[in-house]
């Protein structure tokens, strides 16, 4: 195996990781883990949702719209990674149900994300990421 190919596929891995982390920090409210997956200057652009410049931005916004919820469940997957030295780029599919406190409703959000990554010091990082919704509704009792 090519020492660059060994590096792609090592990198495919962490940023795997990174995404992965992504959504378990958020549906475990563990917002140091979810700071983990950003650089400190950022820019995250969700559409209709919001767009944050910085890494303390998105956090603030995380933790107040999920103190308002009740359990998420963040699915990802069509993971598809494309690595070119200490940037990468990246493009997740995502499905997640956010509960309503009292567990009867909840929104469903479907679509993607883009990211781009740079290796850091820390490990690989979101330096830009797009979310792209495919649907956005509201599921519960009819």
């Amino acid at each position: 195996m090519t020492d660059d190919l060994a590096h792609d596929r090592a990198a495919h891995h962490d940023i795997t990781d990174v995404l992965l982390r992504y959504a378990s920090g958020i549906d475990r409210r563990d917002w140091e883990l979810f700071r983990t997956c950003f650089t400190d200057d950022c820019h995250a652009d969700y559409g209709d949702i919001g767009a944050w410049d910085d890494l303390d931005a998105i956090t603030a916004f995380m933790i107040d719209s999920h103190a308002q919820l009740g359990h998420t469940l963040h699915r990802l997957s069509n993971f598809s990674v494309a690595v070119s030295g200490a940037k990468a780029t990246a493009r997740t599919y995502v499905d997640a149900v956010l509960m309503t406190t009292d567990g009867q409703t909840c929104i469903n959000a479907v679509g993607f994300y883009d990211d781009e990554l740079v290796d850091t010091a820390d490990g690989w990082r979101i330096a830009t990421r797009t979310f792209t919704p495919v649907r956005l509704g509201v599921l519960g009792p009819s």
